[in-house]
C-alpha cells in the first residue's frame, strides 16, 4: 500500500505505478480530490477509485460517480464498511482482468500482439504485471518474434503511455555515432555537428526508451548508460549542462544476455540494472495454432493493400503453415504471405501457392520460401531417417535427465520455454495411453 498525504504526491505516485484501488479523499491540502479523479479517468488508468469524504452530500456523491468513481464513502465510517468496499472493488478489477483474458483467448489479440497460445498468454501476463511500474523489462527472443511490439505493449499499458515511445537499434547505428544518438550533442562537439541535437533520452522524456539489440552496444557506451541509469542524469556530447533522464527503459536482444556477460561482451553490473523483469518471446514454431491467427491477419491486410480477393486458406495450405518450422518467425511469415498475395489470385490460398516455384521457370517470380521441400536425387529413404518429433523427444528427455529432472533448467539449456516441454510431455503421454488402449 502506498500513502500520499497531498494531491501532488498522489499524482507523482500515479506516474510511477497503477494501483488496483485508489482511496481518494475529496478535501486534500493542495488539490481537490475530484480533480485528481478527473485526471485518473482522463489518463484512462485501469484502477477503481473509492472517494472518501467527511463532507458528504448528494451533490458530491453524484459528481464523484459521474466522474467515474467506483463507490463513495462518508466519514466517519466503520472499518468493516471500508473493508467490504475495497474487497468489492478488487473483485471487480479481477473480473475485468478475467474478462480481458477471455477476450484474448477468444480473439487472440492483445495490445497489437496476435496469439492465443499458452506461451503468448504467459507473455501477456508479464506485460500486464510489469507495465504499471517503472521496472526495466528485458525482452529476449529470436529475430522476428515481435520484441518491439512487446515493448510497445508495455508502454501502452503503463502510466507513461501518453508520453513518447522512442526506439533505438543499438546494432544498426555505427559505434562512433551511438553516443550522440543516445545523449544528443551540442554544436561543434565533433566534425559535422553543425547544431545542437537532442538524443533519444531527451526525445523519450516522460515516456519509454526502447533499446533494441542492447547486447550489441559498445562496452564504453555501456559504462555511460549505467551511469545515467544510476544517477538519472546525463550530459550531451560536448556539453556541460546536466539534464535529467525521465524515461522508462525497455530492452531487447536476440542473444542470451547472461552468455554475453560471461563472454565479457556485456557488463555484469549493467545486466543486473536492466534484467529486472525478463520476458521471453516464444518462437513461432512453439506457438501452436497462432501461426493460423497470424496468417489470416496478414492475408486480410495484404489482400486489402494489393486489391486482391483472398479470404482464407484451403486445408492443404493450413497443413503447410502448421508443419513448417518458420526459422524466420513472424517476419518470415509476413514475407511469405505478402509474396503469395502479390503473385497469385484468390479467393483461397492453396498449398501450391505456398510452395517455391520451379527455379528454372521465368514466367513469374517465385512466390515464397519453400514450405515443403521437393524430393531430390540422393536423399535416403524415409525409413533411414528419424522423424523430427522423435529427435525432439529424445533431445528433451536427455536434457531433463542431465538436469536431474529440473524442467526449467533443461528448457534454458535447450533455449525453449518450460511450457513447451510440459506441453510436449502431455502430448506424448496422451499418445502412449491411446496406443495402449
Amino acid at each position: 500500500m502506498i500513502d500520499a498525504e497531498t494531491g501532488g504526491r498522489a499524482l507523482d505516485v500515479l506516474d510511477e505505478t497503477i494501483p488496483d484501488v485508489v482511496l481518494l479523499d475529496v478535501e486534500l491540502p493542495d488539490i481537490n480530490g475530484i480533480d485528481i479523479l478527473r485526471r485518473i479517468r482522463a489518463r484512462d488508468l485501469p484502477c477503481a477509485v473509492i472517494v472518501v469524504t467527511a463532507h458528504g452530500s448528494v451533490k458530491t456523491a453524484v459528481e464523484a460517480m459521474r466522474e467515474g468513481a467506483y463507490d463513495f464513502i462518508i466519514k466517519p465510517f466503520p472499518p468493516d464498511r471500508l473493508i467490504v468496499t475495497v474487497r468489492n472493488a478488487l473483485e471487480r478489477r479481477q473480473l475485468q482482468t478475467l474478462a480481458a483474458a477471455n477476450e484474448v483467448a477468444k480473439e487472440g489479440k492483445f495490445c497489437g500482439l496476435i496469439g492465443a497460445s499458452l506461451p503468448m498468454r504467459a507473455v501477456y501476463n508479464v506485460i500486464e504485471s510489469a507495465a504499471s511500474s517503472r521496472a526495466t523489462v528485458f525482452i529476449t527472443g529470436e529475430s522476428g518474434t515481435g520484441k518491439e511490439l512487446c515493448a510497445q505493449a508495455v508502454h501502452e499499458l503503463s502510466p507513461r503511455r501518453h508520453g513518447p515511445f522512442v526506439a533505438v537499434n543499438c546494432g544498426a547505428i555505427p559505434r562512433e555515432l551511438m553516443e550522440s544518438e543516445m545523449f544528443g550533442h551540442v554544436k561543434g562537439a565533433f566534425t559535422g555537428a553543425a547544431g545542437n541535437r537532442d538524443g533519444a533520452i531527451t526525445r523519450a522524456k516522460g515516456g519509454t526508451l526502447f533499446l533494441d539489440e542492447i547486447c550489441d552496444m559498445d562496452l564504453t557506451l555501456q559504462v555511460k548508460l549505467l551511469r545515467v541509469i544510476q544517477s538519472g542524469e546525463f550530459q550531451k556530447v560536448g556539453g556541460n549542462e546536466t539534464e535529467r533522464a525521465d524515461v522508462r527503459y525497455v530492452c531487447a536482444t536476440n542473444r542470451d544476455p547472461w552468455s554475453e556477460v560471461q563472454a565479457g561482451r556485456f557488463r555484469e553490473d549493467l545486466y543486473y540494472r536492466l534484467h529486472v523483469v525478463p520476458c521471453a518471446m516464444p518462437p513461432l514454431r512453439e506457438r501452436d495454432d497462432d501461426v493460423l491467427l497470424l496468417a489470416r491477419h496478414f492475408l486480410a491486410l495484404y489482400s486489402t493493400e494489393e486489391g486482391k480477393q483472398f479470404t482464407d486458406f484451403d486445408e492443404g495450405a493450413v497443413r503447410a503453415l502448421r508443419r513448417y518450422p518458420w526459422p524466420g518467425n513472424i517476419r518470415e511469415l509476413q514475407n511469405v504471405l505478402r509474396n503469395t498475395v502479390l503473385f497469385n489470385q484468390g479467393p483461397v490460398v492453396t498449398e501450391a501457392m505456398l510452395n517455391r516455384l520451379d527455379p528454372t521457370a521465368t514466367a513469374r517470380p517465385a512466390a515464397i520460401a519453400t514450405l515443403a521441400p521437393a524430393p531430390r536425387a540422393g536423399i535416403p529413404a524415409a525409413g533411414t531417417i528419424k522423424p523430427l518429433w522423435l529427435i525432439e523427444k529424445e533431445a528433451i528427455e536427455e536434457a531433463i535427465a542431465l538436469c536431474g529432472g529440473n524442467v526449467p533448467r533443461a528448457a534454458a539449456l535447450l533455449e525453449i520455454n518450460p511450457s513447451t516441454i510440459y506441453r510436449r510431455k502431455a502430448e506424448w503421454e496422451k499418445e502412449r495411453l491411446l496406443s495402449t488402449g
